[in-house]
């Protein structure tokens, strides 16, 4: 065995045994300080981010989510979307994939600005006391389509817009409604998204929306672990995108239990994370890449994550006993 061999092996226990709950608090924490507040220091790092870093948080923001140039982009007047000035709207999707393959949809798991919020929320209706609600199987299966939905509609409205269809008003459709347009600039003390515009009837429209949209954001999200990714047509792009991604979600069926154990623990209530012993790219499009399905499996090798197909976080029965704190003074089992 080659020196490098046991550091290698000891380095892959230590992170399968971490305390992962501690861990994705705080790489979540970190992503929403420097992309909330970043841009106080400075940070940069352009406009075409995979995740809700708000362009409407004018002073705090450290780059802007990808969606909300492209929709600016695609309400051009069409004799110029279809010209030469395309080539912009190429080279932005080009960038925002190229971020993107990096985390998959992970960025949604770890970093999403928006999802941090809503995992805060889930842990103070938990700290209250008050079960969340769950999905029957119809109801998962409409909320899965919304998305999709939402994302023809992100793109057809400005392309309608260029074309004197619909009032520049509708401009930009999503992030209008988006609740990131509001709760985000918060942050930094700037409230002034939450207004109804009156200068127009489609603008009025738009704005009251947005304010619902909000209002069910927040009131969703305290019922319901991530009741706004159901409806994120971010996460539909993402998965038309997702096959060359770097990190993956892996199942070996054979060593799968069907314990459950995973599907309790998935935010998104996937049944087929459980079910499921036949694929083995196991990541659905409602998935968001937590990895708390990997921290919580019992069975070594069933589930677990890989980088560029590497495996870097993996179910192990050690992991499994020491997150969960049971088996205390048995003997930990030898690999």
């Amino acid at each position: 065995m080659t020196p490098g061999k046991p550091r290698l092996q000891a380095l892959r226990n230590a992170v399968n045994q971490v305390d992962f709950n501690r861990f994705r608090f705080w790489f979540q924490l970190v992503g929403f300080v420097l992309f909330v507040y970043g841009g106080y220091l400075a940070v940069d790092l352009g406009t075409r981010l995979p995740f809700f870093s708000c362009g409407y948080n004018q002073e705090g923001r450290a780059g802007v989510c990808f969606l909300l140039p492209l929709q600016h982009q695609l309400g051009r007047p069409w004799p110029m979307l279809f010209s030469a000035a395309s080539i912009a709207i190429l080279t932005g999707f080009v960038i925002f994939a190229l971020w993107f393959i990096v985390l998959n949809k992970g960025w949604c798991g770890f970093v999403c600005p928006l999802g941090t919020i809503q995992d805060w929320i889930t842990a103070l209706r938990r700290r209250l006391g008050i079960r969340y609600s769950s999905y029957s199987r119809g109801q998962f299966e409409q909320l899965t389509r919304i998305k999709y939905i939402l994302l023809l509609l992100m793109i057809l409205i400005p392309l309608g817009v260029g074309g004197g269809i619909f009032s520049h008003d509708m401009s930009p459709p999503f992030c209008l409604i988006c609740p990131a347009r509001m709760i985000l600039p918060m942050f930094t003390g700037d409230f002034s998204q939450f207004s109804i515009d009156f200068s127009s009837k489609t603008a009025l429209a738009m704005t009251a929306l947005g304010m619902a949209v909000t209002a069910l954001f927040l009131v969703g999200s305290f019922v319901k672990k991530r009741f706004f990714c159901f409806l994120c047509p971010m996460s539909a792009l993402h998965y038309l995108i997702s096959k060359p991604a770097l990190l993956k979600l892996k199942k070996n069926g054979d060593k799968c239990t069907r314990c459950g154990d995973c599907y309790t623990v998935c935010d998104m209530g996937i049944r087929a994370i459980a079910d499921d012993i036949e694929t083995k790219d196991i990541m659905t499009d409602d998935c968001t890449l937590c990895l708390k399905c990997v921290a919580s499996c019992p069975e070594p090798g069933a589930l677990k994550a890989t980088f560029a197909g590497i495996s870097i976080f993996e179910s192990t029965e050690t992991g499994f006993i020491k997150r969960c704190q049971k088996g205390i003074g048995l003997e930990q089992p030898k690999h």
